[in-house]
């Protein structure tokens, strides 16, 4: 079980869209009032407010190689920010939308802006012409996510009436025509979908539902079927995602069970593109969090630093740089928790590890003396 440390949290009003900076300490967080905050979760301290919209905004992205932000509210409004901090300012407006606009996004190599509504169309922008490419319907109810595929020419959306559906462009993703095929519909859920996600290096979508559940997905050139449900929240599943790095997935919802909450439902979660940071916006504000400690467990004796690394406990001389493999910790743990605690006895030269578990698990070790190199 993953342990979440709070790195940064701010109170303020509902939360409904959040978004890390891929390089810098900072955060976008779209608010139901109407502002868009930019934190620094680092030093805790709001950078900047743009406060252009009318009415809630829900949806929120920082771009992956620039500096930019954009947005879409209730306003049926996109707005393009320059977020340069001598230069914060509204760049221009993007109209077209009939209804709310529920996310927007960058893509990630292509001048191009998606966007879902409750118009229940979801709509490709061009950033450089300002104009929409293409328009995407098939769905029958509220465009509640959309979001393209972080490799292959696909968007994965979710809809009100119960069904995510990867739209296939047609042909190459950079001709766009004023329509796009749909490549499979996903079925499952008994009720309206809020979220789905494409796993970052799988064949793989996750979505949350207001039936409490969370589905995950595999997908084919052909088709596209279930292979798993997650149970356990006790309300409308808000947002799913999967972890960046680890086979996790963590999701929020309306069930106040968050972070043990008792008051707060949970709207949005953002994962950090490389770091181990998460974010989750809800009724009264938001927090940024952790799900594991990134120090490893570590002791140090003499001029050694004994610490643990890629699942063995390794030796590291200051004085010669040596680094050198000394014990395999693959077996701590099914699956494997990385130590919590290491503590190294010279007497003995044995070294005791121990993992944050319900049974307390501890393994004393005595160290190989003919260690090599790993």
């Amino acid at each position: 079980m993953s342990v979440m440390l709070t790195k940064f949290e701010s109170k303020s009003n509902r939360v409904k869209g959040l978004a890390f900076h891929p390089t810098q300490p900072l955060l976008a967080a779209s608010l139901h009032n109407g502002s868009v905050q930019l934190w620094n979760y680092r030093m805790g301290v709001l950078v900047d407010r743009f406060e252009e919209h009318e009415g809630p905004v829900r949806g929120v992205a920082i771009h992956p190689s620039r500096a930019l932000l954009v947005t879409g509210g209730d306003d049926y409004k996109i707005k393009v920010w320059d977020i340069r901090p001598q230069s914060r300012r509204c760049l221009f407006t993007l109209h077209g939308h009939l209804d709310y606009v529920r996310t927007v996004q960058f893509h990630h190599e292509m001048p191009w802006i998606l966007s879902a509504s409750d118009d229940q169309t979801i709509r490709i922008w061009n950033s450089t012409s300002r104009n929409c490419i293409a328009i995407l319907t098939g769905h029958s109810h509220y465009v509640m996510s959309a979001q393209f595929h972080p490799k292959e020419d696909l968007i994965v959306s979710a809809s009100q009436d119960q069904t995510n559906t990867p739209n296939s462009a047609p042909g190459t993703f950079d001709t766009f025509d004023n329509f796009s095929t749909v490549k499979y519909v996903l079925e499952g859920h008994d009720r309206g979908v809020n979220f789905a996600a494409f796993h970052p290096t799988l064949p793989l979508i996750v979505s949350a539902a207001d039936d409490r559940q969370i589905k995950i997905w595999r997908m084919s050139e052909t088709k596209a079927w279930e292979v798993d449900a997650c149970r356990g929240h006790f309300n409308n599943v808000s947002t799913a995602l999967f972890h960046p790095k680890h086979e996790l997935i963590v999701s929020c919802g309306e069930d106040k069970t968050t972070f043990r909450r008792e008051h707060d439902r949970f709207w949005v979660l953002a994962a950090h593109p490389e770091l181990n940071l998460f974010a989750a916006g809800h009724d009264n504000g938001l927090i940024v969090f952790k799900l594991e400690r990134e120090r490893p467990a570590f002791a140090m004796h003499g001029d050694t630093l004994y610490y643990v690394r890629d699942k063995y406990v390794r030796a590291y001389d200051i004085n010669t740089g040596s680094d050198i493999g000394l014990l395999s910790v693959r077996k701590f743990g099914s699956p494997y928790v990385p130590p919590r605690t290491l503590s190294y006895n010279p007497a003995e030269r044995a070294v005791v590890l121990t993992i944050s578990s319900d049974n307390g698990l501890y393994e004393l070790t005595a160290l190989p003396k003919d260690a090599v190199e790993k």
